[in-house]
């Protein structure tokens, strides 16, 4: 079996198509670290870090990870360290990484997407074949609607549910007028066959203010709400007090944190990311912990580029507790835009190819490795030198 040659990392600048902020966000969406590793028969893997130095876990628990630090991590320990490794090992890479270094998730997870892009290419197989094969053959897609304007949020949502979108996700957390009145223009824009749910990404200041405010928007019918407060235990008192389902994001990075909203009965949902456990593989964890719980899972993420995203849609294809649609893009080169706006967040993208949707849901790749060629024009193009 080949071997790992060279790791080394690059530095991208995605154009947005409008800004996409949330709760507690400072820097904008799109600037991110690649990754390219190389065997020692010449092919080529790609992973990516969507770092956010401002994203981190409850109470500290977990920290942000800026461009500079998971380049860093990368270039001055893990790169070194994983020279030499021999490909579709993973239980063994994740073993090197973290023997070496604590924390840096999203870091870890840049490194082993393109060690299972490399591996899988190497065997001939798509990365799902890896994970366990696969459960489904296409991804539902959520629209995030983010701190946008509630006229702009109509009509986008309307534009979004035309173009066949069935979830619609609202950010809110800031404002509680505003949060109610954009859930209820949008249920009036997209009617009733459109799923709506609502993400304060613990912007509620506690319990019994995001019951209230989540009690007046019971009436327009929502699918869950998504982290509505800092804390599993505070969480859980929502849960207790609301009919709607609660998501728990930020309280779960691993596969211990589902563990205990599962002890607290803290929610009955939990958004699995390829990026907060630490990679694909960890990811797989924290969905057969959920599983075995009884509790249902989407895959969520930081909005990544076409690199990334390709292992947020075969995690979403092969775990099986992920049963709800999920909050990704459908990453979309340039020249294949044509107007749509429905999972889109970027004016291009680093994929050689568009992912494919059908009836909103995007079709999972199965040729080898991620199962669409990266693009290396693009990633020159909007390389952001040092």
């Amino acid at each position: 079996m080949a071997s790992i040659k060279s790791i080394e990392t690059l530095l991208v600048q995605l154009p947005t198509r409008r800004e996409h902020k949330w709760t507690g966000l400072t820097e904008p969406i799109g600037r991110y670290v690649l990754v390219r590793m190389t065997d020692d028969q010449g092919r080529v893997g790609w992973g990516e870090a969507p770092a956010l130095k401002d994203w981190g876990g409850e109470f500290g628990r977990y920290f942000g990870e800026s461009q500079l630090i998971a380049r860093t991590v990368i270039d001055s320990y893990l790169a070194p360290l994983l020279k030499g490794l021999e490909l579709g090992n993973p239980v063994e890479l994740h073993a090197r990484m973290d023997a070496l270094i604590k924390g840096y998730p999203y870091t870890k997870a840049a490194v082993e997407f393109a060690y299972y892009d490399l591996s899988a290419r190497a065997l001939g197989v798509p990365v799902t074949t890896l994970l366990g094969g696969r459960v489904r053959t296409r991804v539902p897609v959520t629209h995030s609607i983010g701190l946008i304007p509630v006229a702009d949020a109509e009509t986008e949502a309307g534009k979004v549910a035309a173009e066949g979108i069935k979830t619609i996700k609202i950010k809110i957390g800031v404002d509680p007028k505003r949060d109610v009145e954009i859930v209820r223009v949008v249920r009036g824009a997209v009617g009733d066959d459109v799923e709506l749910c609502v993400d304060a990404n613990e912007g509620y200041k506690t319990p019994g203010e995001a019951v209230t405010i989540v009690r007046q928007m019971e009436k327009y019918r929502l699918k869950y709400v998504e982290q509505p407060v800092m804390g599993i235990e505070r969480i859980a008192e929502v849960a207790r007090r609301i009919d709607n389902p609660v998501m728990a994001d930020e309280s779960a990075w691993n596969a211990h944190d589902a563990m205990q909203i599962i002890e607290q009965r803290a929610a009955q949902i939990v958004s699995i990311y390829t990026t907060k456990p630490g990679g694909l593989y960890k990811a797989m964890e924290v969905g057969a912990v959920c599983r075995a719980a009884g509790i249902i899972c989407n895959v969520n993420g930081s909005i990544e580029t076409g690199v990334g995203n390709l292992a947020n849609v075969h995690l979403a294809a092969a775990s099986p507790a992920v049963t709800l649609s999920c909050v990704i893009p459908i990453s979309t080169p340039a020249e294949f835009l044509t107007g749509q706006i429905g999972g889109i967040y970027y004016k291009d993208d680093l994929i050689k190819e568009p992912m494919k949707v059908v009836d909103g849901a995007i079709e999972v790749p199965d040729k080898p490795g991620m199962g669409i060629d990266v693009d290396e024009k693009k990633i020159e193009k909007y390389r952001v030198r040092d």
